[in-house]
């Protein structure tokens, strides 16, 4: 993952993910811009962690377009970063996430933002983290966990 100056839009999912592992200060801690929709906020069904900015979607009609393929907090996710430049978008649902891909939007998802917090020193190991997202029904292979642990340790 390169180096963030970039605006990170989240979408719900991961938002839910740091929150129920315990890490969710965890994107304020590494990202200096946050942002999400209204639509995700209202999905989240909390308060959002600190320093994420609601920013509406602008073009509606993209919005809409993606709402015929995907959930509404995804589909204004992926609108508000095909309209904001230089953002990264943090989606993990794998249809999303090929469809954020077909607009040429940079993305990661919950487990790259875990890495980059390894590897920032900002988490002491990945391996608990990982492990308590697949206890709570996270999918993710076992490939990817190796490959994760082989990257950046335990």
């Amino acid at each position: 993952m390169e180096s963030f100056r970039k605006i990170v839009i989240s979408d719900t999912s991961c938002l839910i993910a740091l929150e129920r592992i315990g890490l969710s200060e965890l994107l304020s801690q590494l990202f200096d811009q946050l942002m999400t929709t209204p639509e995700v906020a209202m999905e989240f069904g909390k308060p959002l962690p600190k320093g994420i900015v609601i920013c509406p979607v602008i073009n509606k009609q993209l919005q809409e377009h993606l709402e015929t393929m995907l959930d509404l907090g995804e589909s204004s996710a992926i609108a508000l970063a095909v309209e904001t430049p230089d953002s990264y978008l943090l989606i993990d649902e794998r249809r999303g996430r090929r469809i954020a891909e077909q607009y040429d939007v940079e993305l990661t998802g919950t487990v790259g933002v875990l890495i980059r917090a390894k590897e920032e020193n900002v988490i002491p190991a990945i391996k608990p983290y990982i492990m308590q997202l697949k206890q709570l029904g996270f999918r993710l292979s076992d490939s990817l966990i190796r490959d994760v642990l082989e990257k950046v340790g335990e």
